[in-house]
């Protein structure tokens, strides 16, 4: 299974409150195959590091799914 991994930026109403009230008028998420993972980042580069981090952790996954298969 082939997963898809973004980064979206959220602007004005679609900031969370907590970042509205730092004066936070845009901010990124991190989307697997569509849905939001985690938090809103502050920063592009955060968004990026996470994305980074679940890209990593979803071809771990794939590939021992890979070593279980051969196994069996």
């Amino acid at each position: 299974m082939s997963n898809r991994v973004d980064v979206a930026v959220m602007i004005g109403t679609g900031v969370p409150q907590g970042l509205r009230a730092t004066g936070q008028k845009v901010c990124w998420v991190v989307l697997v195959n569509g849905e939001q993972r985690g938090t809103a980042f502050s920063s592009r580069s955060e968004a990026e590091e996470c994305r980074a981090a679940w890209l990593a952790q979803l071809s771990a996954n794939a590939c021992a799914m890979q070593v279980r298969a051969q196994r069996a």
